[in-house]
């Protein structure tokens, strides 16, 4: 059988390669007929469905110039199918042999077509001597083996390179009949989200971390976070030991893409451990399981759950109607609810109609897991959740999205203040309690924004309740609504830079030996911002700074101290006089021209961005209305004044519990009722 006759087409496959409607082939099949060019005559009859010559065909469309492909000459192959192909589609052996010798191309950079069947063997075996990802599927090849090698340079040649062949071909997992790969498929936009969100979750933990995913079979997801992650990206795989179809397909399109992935040891129960900073992966149903039912994907995600610890996040797709929607089963509803309690489900986010292929009109939704808090109680522990469902999923709301995922990571302060754009937090007992959909619960711990009315009428609360009984002590603030088109301005600061209104200052490299804890100057770097009242105090002498540092410089007053790793962070510094340690730099606003900008504004608008975004010259900060900076800016100076003396009298009040609680309970002090004391007093006058 020559090169050939062994690539055929069927109609369908004649459209797909012309990039039009299938109705229309039939057109011109008809109307060509009797013409100077007519549509080539059938080659064969396979299962009842008429087969043309592939490259006849190809020929056809080039001359005639019919098609929207101008490509067809050379895209021919990977819309082609080999003899023996079921009329359904191409034999699952043919598909994995194709993409195991696809793998076997892009490993040795040979030409398979020129060996012979026993040279490929052994070429493959050298590739995959404890038989992973590609001998077996070769051999089961048979006498078929040097054909569909042959095939296999052609479909390389038609798309460029071996990984775009393969991935080709697995984009046409519709039209070859793959069941079990098209009752999963995940639309670009769904795979970009949980990619990207995987990436940015990577970002947040410390050192080289591991992206993981333990289901049978499911590579899109991982192949979406290599897309993502980029070549610079310092990332490491894992995959599940899975020895079925789907995983070793799974670790074929791996390593056809330059990635070796190790495996995990998952048990027959589904068990599994990974150690480590990881970010788990997973689609459920997934490609090697698609007839998951709402108990197993639960089971399969409390597997995920128990074996994590506070370095592991994971990202887990599936069906709206198991991951937050409700009725559930009382099983599923069970471990549902299980999986709530332990505090490790820190976002839920419901996702909009069609991302799944096959079902458009079943929604997906996101689990998001991440550290427990376990040192919170459970009655006060939060969840993050989201409804999407009838938003449109483009970029700009997968950004925003996955800024507040990001978010979501954080303790209760970090989450607080974070601005969201489409989340809110719930308390978990309180989604424990619901009936309802658990994205649609409402809780009186939601971060959700408040009204303009609303923070109307709780400033003025707030001022109420801190005024104390001393008229000339008490704070006079006061607020009105704005107008209702007002919106915030923000610009970014390599525009402000540019216009003059901010300046840039790298910080100072320091030497530890002329760092000390007591005297001198304040240091300000990463430690200083992150931790404010927690890190340790460090110092430098000004005559030690001038000497050894004599291009060194010092802060002024409302300049913003910044860093951008491990996340974002940003303290004005009131006082000035400081020295700042590098990485930490600053952000110096011109008195002269300020451009709307506030120092505390600025570094509030730095505290409030994901951990992950670190280019410091695409934040965006927010200007103030002239006419409200100087008001705001003494309004922020009085609040800040009694928050230091609150701080203070709470250091002055732990000091005098913990000496009267040491002092009374070693016996060195006695307590005495001074009310009991008065009363014993001799009244004034008596004897």
């Amino acid at each position: 059988m020559n090169e050939a006759t062994a690539l055929h087409m069927t109609l369908s496959d004649v459209a797909a390669l012309a990039k039009v409607q299938r109705p229309v082939v039939s057109m011109w099949r008809k109307r060509s007929a009797g013409s100077a060019h007519p549509f080539p005559e059938r080659a064969a009859i396979a299962g009842g469905r008429e087969l043309f010559d592939a490259d006849q065909v190809a020929a056809w469309l080039d001359a005639t110039g019919r098609g929207n492909n101008t490509e067809a000459l050379n895209d021919v192959a990977a819309f082609a199918r080999m003899p023996g192909a079921a009329s359904g589609g191409v034999q699952r052996d043919t598909l994995n042999g194709l993409t195991a010798l696809l793998t076997l191309k892009a490993l040795t950079g040979k030409a398979l077509g020129r060996m012979g069947p026993d040279e490929l063997l052994d070429v493959a075996d050298e590739c995959d001597p404890d038989d992973l990802f590609l001998y077996s599927e070769l051999e089961n090849l048979g006498t078929s083996l040097a054909s569909t090698a042959t095939f296999a340079d052609r479909l390389v040649d038609s798309a460029y390179n071996a990984p775009a062949a393969f991935e080709q071909l697995l984009a046409a997992r519709f039209r070859l009949g793959l069941r079990e790969h098209a009752d999963t498929a995940l639309t670009e936009s769904a795979v970009a989200l949980v990619s990207s969100a995987a990436v940015e979750l990577a970002a947040t933990l410390d050192g080289d971390t591991t992206v993981a995913d333990s289901t049978r079979g499911g590579s899109d997801l991982l192949m979406g976070v290599v897309r993502a992650s980029g070549e610079s990206a310092r990332l490491a795989f894992l995959v599940s030991d899975d020895d079925g179809g789907a995983g070793r397909l799974m670790r074929r399109r791996l390593r056809v893409h330059g990635v070796d992935g190790g495996h995990i040891r998952v048990d027959p129960s589904g068990e599994f451990a990974v150690e480590g900073p990881v970010v788990h992966v997973a689609q459920y149903p997934s490609v090697g399981a698609p007839g998951m039912d709402a108990l197993q994907i639960l089971a399969a995600a409390e597997h995920l759950v128990l074996q994590m610890d506070d370095q592991q996040r994971a990202v887990i797709i599936a069906p709206a109607r198991v991951l937050c929607d409700a009725p559930l089963a009382a099983g599923a509803a069970g471990i549902r609810s299980g999986l709530l309690r332990t505090g490790r489900v820190r976002a839920i986010v419901r996702l909009p109609q069609g991302l799944l292929v096959s079902k458009p009109r079943e929604a997906q939704a996101l689990w998001v897991l991440g550290p427990s808090f376990a040192e919170v109680p459970i009655a006060d522990r939060w969840t993050m959740v989201a409804n999407l469902g009838t938003r449109d999923l483009s970029e700009d709301a997968r950004q925003d999205l996955v800024s507040d995922i990001v978010a979501s990571m954080g303790n209760r302060a970090t989450v607080r203040a974070h601005s969201f754009r489409f989340a809110r937090l719930v308390q978990t007992r309180v989604l424990l309690a619901s009936r309802q959909s658990l994205v649609e619960v409402q809780s009186g711990g939601s971060v959700r924004a408040p009204s303009v009315a609303e923070a109307v009428l709780r400033v003025e609360e707030l001022v109420r309740l801190l005024q104390t009984s001393n008229a000339e002590q008490a704070r006079s603030l006061s607020v009105i609504a704005g107008a209702p088109s007002a919106k915030a301005q923000t610009t970014s600061v390599q525009e402000l830079i540019a216009a003059g209104n901010l300046k840039y200052i790298k910080g100072n490299r320091l030497d530890d030996a002329h760092l000390t804890a007591n005297d001198g100057t304040q240091v300000l770097g990463p430690a200083e911002l992150l931790e404010p009242h927690a890190a340790p105090p460090r110092r430098i002498g000004l005559l030690d700074f001038t000497a050894a540092y004599p291009a060194g410089r010092l802060t002024e007053p409302g300049d913003v101290v910044f860093c951008t790793s491990p996340r974002p962070a940003a303290r004005v510094d009131v006082e000035g006089g400081a020295v700042v340690v590098f990485p930490a730099r600053v952000l110096r606003i011109d008195d002269g021209d300020p451009g709307g900008l506030v120092p505390d504004v600025a570094a509030a608008d730095i505290n409030r961005l994901a951990p992950a975004d670190k280019d410091w010259r695409r934040w965006r900060l927010r200007r103030t209305p002239d006419a409200q900076r100087q008001p705001l800016q003494n309004a922020l100076a009085g609040l800040q004044h009694e928050q230091q003396e609150t701080r203070l009298r709470l250091e002055r009040l732990e000091e005098l519990a913990t000496l009267i609680t040491d002092g009374v309970a070693g016996g060195s002090l006695t307590l005495t009722d001074p009310i009991s004391n008065h009363a014993a007093a001799p009244a004034e006058g008596t004897r």
